[in-house]
């Protein structure tokens, strides 16, 4: 459970009164859904999900989605809310997520919000920048050079074309740097001089408060093998199998179907499968947890 000190900061004061979005995050493994749900539990609350990939019916094994018995009868928002037929972008799941908020505030003092995608986080919390619309042309142009010749001769433009966003966005994710380069090209401008934050979190009609979940390294990695073996044995094999006609997908280039994809493709054996999907989920989470502890409204709650 959360320290004291933390759920005070949940009771609403003189000087603000509004209600309260508390951010429960930390990287793939760590622990997010049980606390999330024993804290719904105890502040007598409902669950919105953040995880860019558990909005789609069809991915639920490697998505790690929350079973109904996980859920422990707590309402979660936003599990099995759309097809993976239909694009869902940062942008429409904030206008939908804001919506929902302000309707779930009129009777609930205190929501929680929980998931592992930061952008989708930072949208509802901060909201995003203003992008200059892309020719549909040039997305199709960039989607075809990726499918031609990969990602890294995308990855070596990104940096030559704005050096600041090619530090901040994870070169192994096909999606971020896409959008990028997409706004560089169409824009003539750096996709970094857009960043100016749309909104102010002050601006909001609610209070944000912002947690962390961290365990020990080797505990985190032996919570994230256990977790890739469990997928395996529940049939993640055959669930990569059903959506290989989506595979092009943004929910499907990351980490969990990629390496299936890989191995159902033959480029390597299933023991090398099985070995870089565990590898390369403890490489996510590290990732996650950069991304964390760049923003300092964090407060970090060590977990054993």
């Amino acid at each position: 459970m959360l320290p004291p000190e933390i759920l005070a900061q949940l009771a609403p004061t003189a000087a603000d009164p509004r209600p309260v979005l508390l951010v429960v995050a930390g990287p793939t493994a760590v622990g997010k859904t049980a606390l999330s749900v024993a804290l719904a539990q105890q502040l007598g609350t409902e669950i919105v999900s953040s995880d860019s990939r558990q909005f789609f019916r069809e991915l639920s094994i490697g998505t790690a989605k929350p079973t109904p018995e996980e859920m422990q009868g707590v309402v979660h928002h936003f599990i099995n809310s759309h097809s993976i037929r239909e694009e869902y972008s940062a942008g429409r799941y904030a206008a939908d997520c804001l919506a929902l908020l302000a309707r779930l505030f009129e009777r609930l003092p205190v929501v929680i919000l929980t998931g592992g995608s930061g952008l989708y986080v930072q949208a509802v919390t901060e909201g995003l920048d203003e992008l200059p619309p892309v020719p549909p042309a040039v997305r199709a142009a960039l989607r075809q050079e990726l499918a031609e010749h990969g990602l890294p001769p995308l990855v070596a433009e990104l940096a030559q074309l704005d050096p600041v966003a090619h530090a901040r966005i994870d070169p192994q994710n096909p999606a971020r740097v896409l959008r990028a380069l997409e706004v560089s090209r169409a824009s003539g401008q750096p996709f970094s001089s857009f960043h100016r934050r749309a909104e102010a979190a002050d601006s909001r009609p609610f209070r944000v408060v912002k947690v962390a979940l961290s365990r020990p390294r080797e505990d985190l990695y032996a919570r994230i093998n256990r977790r890739v073996e469990h997928m395996l044995a529940a049939g993640l094999l055959a669930e990569a199998e059903s959506l290989l006609p989506y595979r092009r997908h943004q929910a499907l280039q990351t980490v969990g179907y990629q390496e299936i994809f890989g191995f159902l493709d033959g480029d390597y054996a299933w023991p090398e499968a099985v070995h870089l999907l565990q590898r390369n989920t403890r490489h996510y989470a590290k990732r996650q947890l950069s991304w964390l502890r760049r923003d300092p409204a964090y407060q970090w709650v060590a977990l054993e």
